[in-house]
């Protein structure tokens, strides 16, 4: 897999900037937020992985949505961004 272009700082801030954006709007869900999270900080998905004590599988699998990820790892991926976890309810459309 191809790595990913190094992003600048300015670049990473926007990308954070929106992540933020989604997340306060209840846009940030499972397993997308994993791989929003990930391109965020310009990582790839092996940096990504040594980074937050996962295997490359297990980020794919998360990125995916077939993993069952435990609160701790869920934890270790959110704590960077100041995110908790936890659930959300969006009214149902008419």
């Amino acid at each position: 897999m191809p790595a990913l272009k190094s992003l600048s700082r300015e670049e990473q801030n926007t990308r954070r900037k929106e992540l933020f954006r989604r997340a306060s709007t209840g846009d940030l869900v499972l397993p997308g937020a994993v791989r929003d999270i990930r391109k965020a900080m310009g990582m790839t998905q092996k940096v990504f992985a040594e980074k937050f004590g996962l295997t490359r599988i297990q980020v794919i699998e998360l990125e995916n949505g077939k993993a069952n990820p435990t609160q701790e790892t869920l934890m270790k991926i959110a704590r960077p961004f100041g995110f908790k976890i936890g659930f959300s309810w969006t009214p149902p459309s008419h």
